[in-house]
């Protein structure tokens, strides 16, 4: 028993250092900067609530969190809805199903940066040239104003994350037991009875999981934003993460930066937690 306790120790204890210096440490520390007047090397005195106070009238930073938490909820029911529907395709009987699923996961294989690009000069190039082929004056400017910009980065961030959603709802469609499905035909049950009273109630724990991711990440977007709009126009369309970057290092003031993702880290884990609390809640109840 000793020797396991010794072997168990020592292959996690590289982990907990690397978790504690990675993670925890400057979680810790950024606490504490926030309640000084650090320049990003040194502080010279403790200022106490002073942030968090300038922190209620701060209209920018009030303006990129009512747009984050819009497009963090649009996001996560587009996602969870197109990555379910991708899953229930890509597990049916089509031929061409194992192909499918390379296709629809490739965009979550490209950088951040870089389908931003891609993506930019597609709603600016290829719709402005639908646009004047076609007449139609909504594919002209596509990111020039708060609206379709806003559309912009969640098609974007759906194109992108779909595929990964879609791959934890296969794992647990391939999991319900086939039985109960030969069983539910015999029955005469129809395909939507099906999907309702067995396929849902057993991918519950699917849904907890992508809920989390999807939310979670939908909240942190940062070089999706950069390099699709910019946070333009004027400053409509910036996220959280921008705001806490520009004020940190285009401003140069760290400690007020910091200040600004302790709030964002603190609301991140309570929206986070609490979906992830009630979801475990309506897998028991289902």
């Amino acid at each position: 028993m000793r020797n396991k306790e010794l072997s168990f120790w020592l292959f996690i204890t590289p982990v907990i250092l690397s978790l504690s210096l990675v993670v925890i440490l400057p979680v810790v520390m950024g606490f504490f900067f926030s309640f000084t007047d650090w320049n990003g090397l040194t502080f010279n005195q403790f200022i106490g609530l002073g942030h968090y106070r300038r922190l209620l009238e701060d209209s920018q930073f009030r303006q990129s969190l009512e747009f984050t938490f819009i497009f963090a909820f649009v996001s996560v029911i587009v996602l969870n809805i197109i990555g379910l529907s991708l899953a229930l395709l890509v597990t049916s009987k089509l031929k061409s199903r194992n192909l499918l699923r390379t296709v629809f996961f490739m965009p979550n294989l490209i950088g951040g940066l870089i389908l931003g690009f891609i993506w930019q000069f597609i709603f600016v190039r290829v719709f402005a040239a639908m646009g004047n082929f076609t007449g139609i004056e909504g594919l002209l400017g596509w990111l020039s104003t708060p609206a379709t910009g806003f559309w912009g980065l969640v098609i974007l961030t759906v194109w992108q994350q779909a595929g990964y959603i879609m791959i934890i709802y296969i794992a647990y469609l391939q999991g319900i037991p086939k039985e109960l499905i030969e069983s539910a035909n015999i029955d005469g049950a129809t395909p939507f009875q099906k999907f309702r009273y067995i396929t849902f109630p057993l991918i519950a724990p699917g849904f907890t999981v992508s809920m989390f991711l999807t939310l979670s990440s939908s909240f942190k977007i940062y070089d999706q934003n950069l390099s699709l709009t910019g946070g333009g126009p004027y400053n409509s369309t910036q996220m959280v993460a921008m705001n806490i970057v520009d004020t940190a290092f285009a401003s140069n003031q760290m400690a007020y930066g910091q200040s600004k993702a302790v709030v964002f880290f603190i609301i991140v884990a309570i929206f986070s937690l609490s979906q992830v609390y009630y979801n475990k809640k309506r897998e028991v109840d289902l």
